[in-house]
């Protein structure tokens, strides 16, 4: 592809996510840097006033960030507490600041924190689908964060990339675009001389013998290369074409020029939740299966009933995420638990009949039924 084809998988794109990384909108010693959120801005206000124009949703970074200097925070802190209540100062800095860029082109904001391991329940996913949908129906600019200051679990490495790709697939878009402060994907440190940036990407293979750097240049972000190319993976798999490039060239990007890296879909669309499932949830505990409950579950797409199960493992409560694992130790699936941890040992090998005419009717269900049940392979 030469540098001057305009890309078809931008110009015909008809929902877009961009997701912007905090090390793109705020100085290395914390705090917002309003040209740079204004620069991001006027380029998606411009892509928003195309007489074919996109929908478009923003997933952004930097509330941490945002929060650090008006705590007198002088790095990203290490402990959770601190993370988090620099986050809940931060996302009011970060709103407001999008809320005013965005009223130079008559747009309104809509914010959305979601918490990404909830979405994988089946109410939730439902409820995030449609405020973001009724926000773009709207013409509000849906601007989406992780709900940090709630997280219950240590706020992950890289999580808002992840983020951004589940974004993606949930609001079906056709085209995910990640900005960072590097200009694409490198075949070696981008630093360094020799290093050249790879233009197209149309599988796994195409990043053998590739080093994927780790650490981000600015040092307010969590995010990394790893992180952007496990979100792309993520993306490309369920049919969502991805574009890689520097926030700076974001408006280059989003109208089609040949800038970063473009990562071809590798996979087909669905709407399936269970990608939530996969990517965005921690498990609660575990499942133990005999050879027979694993054959029902991975190959014949089966529930899961007690009569399977042989011994269980966590403290966890109906409706979290568990891991089921076969007889030698491996994961091969995971699933939302209809049973407390506590309840399930007394069930174990013993069919739904027999549960429901010693206990009752609401015992003659399935551990985890197949709708909300995802094979892990690999």
């Amino acid at each position: 592809m030469s540098e001057q084809t305009l890309r078809e998988e931008v110009l015909t794109a008809r929902r877009i996510v961009v997701k912007v990384g905090s090390s793109s909108l705020t100085t290395a010693t914390g705090g917002l840097d309003a040209d740079r959120v204004d620069a991001l801005v006027d380029a998606l206000a411009k892509v928003r006033s195309r007489p074919d124009a996109p929908e478009v949703v923003l997933v952004s970074s930097g509330a941490i960030a945002a929060g650090l200097a008006p705590l007198g925070l002088d790095k990203r802190p290490n402990d959770l507490a601190r993370q988090q209540a620099a986050a809940s100062v931060g996302q009011g800095l970060l709103v407001a600041r999008y809320t005013a860029s965005f009223a130079r082109y008559g747009v309104r904001v809509g914010q959305v924190l979601l918490t990404a391991e909830d979405a994988s329940r089946r109410a939730h996913y439902r409820n995030a689908y449609r405020t973001l949908d009724q926000l773009l129906a709207m013409g509000a600019m849906p601007i989406v964060n992780e709900n940090d200051t709630v997280a219950t679990a240590e706020i992950k490495f890289g999580d808002n990339d992840r983020l951004a790709a589940l974004v993606a697939h949930l609001v079906r878009a056709d085209l995910l675009v990640l900005l960072s402060d590097v200009d694409g994907l490198y075949d070696g440190d981008p630093s360094k001389p020799g290093s050249k940036r790879i233009g197209e990407v149309r599988g796994p293979h195409d990043l053998d013998g590739v080093e994927i750097g780790s650490a981000g240049k600015a040092g307010v972000g969590t995010g990394g290369m790893v992180t952007k190319v496990e979100a792309a993976r993520i993306a490309t798999g369920a049919g969502i074409p991805v574009v890689l490039t520097a926030a700076s060239q974001a408006a280059d990007a989003l109208a089609g020029r040949s800038t970063g890296t473009l990562f071809l879909r590798t996979g087909s669309r669905s709407a399936d939740r269970l990608l939530w499932l996969e990517h965005a949830s921690t498990p609660r505990g575990s499942l133990h299966l005999d050879a027979g409950a694993v054959e029902a579950v991975v190959s014949g797409g089966k529930s899961l009933l007690p009569a399977g199960v042989t011994r269980v493992d966590g403290d966890f409560t109906a409706g979290d995420p568990v891991d089921l694992l076969g007889e030698n130790g491996h994961i091969v699936a995971r699933g939302l638990v209809n049973f407390d941890a506590r309840e399930l040992p007394r069930l174990l090998g013993r069919s739904t009949r027999e549960l429901a005419q010693e206990f009752g009717a609401a015992y003659e269900r399935e551990v985890i039924h197949r709708d909300d049940l995802v094979i892990l392979r690999g």
